[in-house]
């Protein structure tokens, strides 16, 4: 029996409409179990390079000199009120007790805790005795104010120079099980890259990613617990100072919050506004009840299925939910517009014969605009970025289900109805699509140069797109992340965390292991057999530090130099040697090794850290060329071999990202635009119909990126994705404007007419899809996340003139080339 999709369809949907239904309803409802886990992820994973070696480093240096996922609570007293008055101290000192007293808690650092050596001064042997604290008896308060301004341990870093704010560093408990995950899959990673992974290590990668899914769920649950305390507790002290919350794990936090308000605002503000507009362009209940509830079961169906499998949506994905109604609000409004025509053209037909042909007629345009979008979004798969490559996966299989479901929810549903009156065609629609027909009649090479001059504007705005950006500007200015960053950065030495690493020369350590074989020293102290902890690398390490530190985007910098200055106070004008630092090292106290040695200085002594915090705020901080020139001096003019500096920490994981973006964005448009012409290949069989079907949409991205470059807009995280997206659905109207072209020249043979009539019918649906687009992307601009907020407006505008070129540019060339043939043929246009 020869197999008939179509006889299939037709009694499966058509002819059981009720069973058809309510089996869709079984299974979206099965799905709409799992919502429950359905997750969110705006942890630093979901925003690095799958392929950023420099992420096992930057792992590595936060497991041997300290995590960065604490928080920064700055504290600023009333105005008239002094830091150091014993009312201002008590307060600081109840704020610090109650965050210690959190369970995700693990240490709170502040003024109060800190080892004053100069308050009042201490000899080496009375540091072995341990050192004094602002609250300690024996402290000088008077000296401690001015040690912790001036020193250059705290100054700057705990302690604003002005005396006027401080710091808590609020870390948090580490855990243990979730970094040996991290480090294994990273291993796992690694050898995939190399191509080297055994069946067996592929499992076991699959079953760490489950694992660490779970762990990462938990981790951010406790996170968002943890934050919400710290702030009710923050709330307490109002009175006494002005407050303000920071921090990578704080930004985590909040950015949770902004996905989830992005998925529910915008989940029900356009349907709201999406449905409005269905009933001023349609006016009438079903046409508006019946695409929403089929955008909704696709969009519940897509969510269960992302909890089902444990995909967590990002902030560069949590738009899927407002792409998906887009997208499948567009499939069925096509479906819509043509039973409307079929309807009134046909007010006899009965409904089973209208649904058929509408169906019949909108299948295949349909299917390949389905497709083409899933193809479009698909080159986002070739990007280095996990978020950005998730992104398109959902996009991908939403897409696929948004078509099936919408073939069969919305003609199954019309089967439940009668046709009624045949419907009036908007007259006002006429005139705007009619208009774009005139225009192109009457000035046709006017249009075309338009077009040309925009086609070389943005090949020169393209030219001139930027990357490198300010992460505080991807926050509006009244959310707490950006404010935190702008008092952090003004009075407390910068935000973003970047550590350089110098190891030692080999010749030394092989010498060292030469000496212990022989063992003819004994014990000759640490600073002998410590390649930094000692006299000779002094001028190395100060040149090292200040390398750094004058750098003009570079705040607060801390190293073993500023260890080195500190320790000098203990012999005053003479210069320290090496019998001087080992015994100091032998006598010094844990708690004063835990702020002096241990965060600068590898266990052996033989690695030392610089740590700087780079200025968010920085209106002239270029990223890459900071990290360049750092690398440049310490290699070039202090002659430290190239193999012995590495530059890790956040800002050098954020600029790898960034680096990438410009790269990742010419990949992704030269993959879509391959992709797409495929595609319009396959779809239109013909490559000249298919060359003149990309013009129009390619024009619209390239716009788009030219009109950022223009406006100084630089490509973000999310903005990389536009091209992509904007290819994806501007093609939707292009398959059904070339189909429909198709068709009428297949009747009429004349290309005037044909483009006529197209305007009038196609252009009808194509006006209508634009406008719900549009409209549905800027929505996005009430996020709180401005790179949302870029992208969105954007996008909406990328699609205006997506529609305008459609119906302009696109009719011109199809008829100006004659791609169908020569007028007359009717035979072969038909072809």
């Amino acid at each position: 029996m020869q197999f008939n999709l179509w006889a299939m369809y037709t009694r499966a949907v058509i002819d059981r409409p009720r069973s058809c239904l309510g089996l869709v309803g079984l299974l979206v409802v099965l799905l709409a179990t799992q919502l429950p886990d359905f997750a969110l992820d705006a942890s630093g994973d979901s925003l690095l390079l799958e392929s950023d070696t420099g992420i096992e480093l930057y792992r590595a240096v936060r497991a041997r000199y300290g995590s960065d996922d604490f928080l920064i609570v700055t504290w600023t007293p009333r105005q008239g009120r002094d830091l150091f008055s014993g009312a201002a101290l008590d307060a600081l000192q109840g704020l610090r007790d109650e965050l210690a007293a959190l369970p995700q808690i693990e240490s709170v650092t502040s003024i109060l805790d800190v080892p004053l050596l100069q308050s009042p001064p201490l000899s080496p042997q009375e540091l072995a005795d341990g050192a004094p604290t602002l609250l300690s008896a024996r402290a000088d308060r008077e000296l401690a104010k001015t040690e912790l301004k001036e020193s250059p341990l705290y100054s700057n870093r705990l302690m604003s120079p002005d005396g006027n704010t401080t710091a808590l560093q609020v870390t948090l408990v580490t855990d243990e099980d979730y970094a040996r995950l991290l480090r294994r899959r990273g291993d796992l990673r690694a050898e995939r890259l190399k191509g080297r992974l055994s069946r067996e290590q592929r499992r076991h990668l699959a079953d760490l990613e489950q694992h660490l899914r779970h762990h990462r769920e938990e981790d951010q649950a406790k996170l968002q617990r943890t934050v919400t305390a710290v702030r009710a507790i923050l709330e307490d002290y109002r009175d006494e100072a002005e407050l303000h919350l920071g921090g990578l794990p704080m930004i985590n936090a909040d950015m949770i919050r902004f996905i989830r308000h992005d998925l529910v605002v915008f989940g029900i503000g356009l349907t709201l506004a999406l449905g409005a507009l269905l009933a001023i362009i349609f006016r009438r209940v079903r046409w508006v009840l019946l695409p929403l509830a089929n955008c909704a079961a696709s969009i519940v169906a897509m969510m269960g299925l992302l909890a089902l499998i444990g995909w967590p949506v990002t902030v560069v994905s949590s738009n899927f939910v407002s792409l998906m109604l887009i997208l499948t609000l567009s499939l069925n409004v096509h479906l819509v517009v043509r039973h409307r025509e079929l309807h009134s053209d046909n007010p006899d037909w009965g409904q089973r014969r209208l649904v058929l042909e509408t169906v019949r007629n909108k299948a295949n345009p349909a299917f390949y605009t389905a497709v083409t979008t899933m193809v479009a979004f698909a080159s986002l798969l070739v990007s280095d970025i996990r978020p950005v490559i998730d992104f398109g996966w959902m996009i991908v299989l939403g897409m696929a289900l948004a078509f099936v479901l919408t073939l069969i929810v919305l003609p199954a549903s019309l089967m439940l109805y009668e046709p009624g009156e045949p419907p009036e065609i908007s007259h006002w629609t006429n005139r705007i699509t009619g208009s774009f027909s005139w225009l192109i009649d009457r000035l046709p090479r006017t249009t075309l140069v338009v077009y040309g001059l925009l086609g070389a504007a943005a090949v020169v705005g393209i030219s001139r797109l930027s990357v490198d950006n300010r992460f505080v500007d991807y926050f509006k200015s009244d959310t707490a992340i950006h404010q935190g960053i702008v008092v952090i950065d003004e009075r407390l030495g910068g935000t973003t965390p970047l550590d350089v690493i110098l190891d030692p020369d080999p010749e030394f350590l092989e010498e060292l292991e030469l000496d212990d074989e022989l063992d003819l020293l004994g014990d000759p102290g640490f600073a002998a057999t410590s390649y930094w902890y000692n006299t000779a690398r002094t001028d190395t390490l100060r040149a090292a530090h200040e390398s750094v530190e004058r750098r003009a985007d570079v705040g607060k910098v801390v190293s073993l130099w500023t260890t080195m200055q500190v320790l000098q106070t203990f012999v005053g004008e003479a210069e320290l040697d090496n019998l001087e630092l080992s015994v100091i090292h032998k006598r010094m106290p844990a708690e004063v090794r835990e702020a002096l040695l241990d965060p600068y200085l590898g266990a052996d002594g033989n690695q030392a850290r610089i740590a700087a915090r780079v200025y968010e705020t920085s209106d002239e901080l270029e990223r890459d060329e900071l990290l360049v020139s750092i690398r440049r001096y310490l290699v070039d003019d202090l002659g430290i071999g190239e193999e012995r500096v590495h530059l890790t920490g956040l800002m050098v994981l954020y600029n790898n990202v960034l680096k990438s973006l410009l790269a990742s964005q010419v990949t992704t448009a030269s993959a879509v635009a391959i992709l797409v012409l495929q595609m319009f290949i396959l779809a239109f069989r013909s490559l000249p119909v298919a060359l003149v079907a990309l013009a129009p949409t390619a024009l619209s991205a390239a716009f788009v990126l030219g009109l950022m470059s223009l406006l100084g807009i630089p490509l973000d995280i999310m903005t990389i994705t536009i091209a992509a997206i904007v290819i994806g659905i501007g093609v939707d109207d292009t398959i059904h404007y070339v189909y429909r072209f198709q068709e009428e020249f297949a009747e009429c043979a004349d290309y005037d007419m044909t483009v006529k009539r197209c305007h009038g019918s196609i252009g009808h649906a194509m006006y209508y899809t634009s406008i719900i687009i549009m409209l549905g992307f800027s929505i996005l601009a009430f996020s709180s996340f401005v790179p949302t907020i870029y992208f969105g407006l954007l996008t909406a505008l990328a699609m205006g003139v997506a529609l305008v070129s459609n119906l302009t540019l696109l009719p011109l060339m199809l008829a100006g080339l004659e791609v169908l043939g020569e007028p007359g043929d009717a035979g072969e246009g038909a072809s």
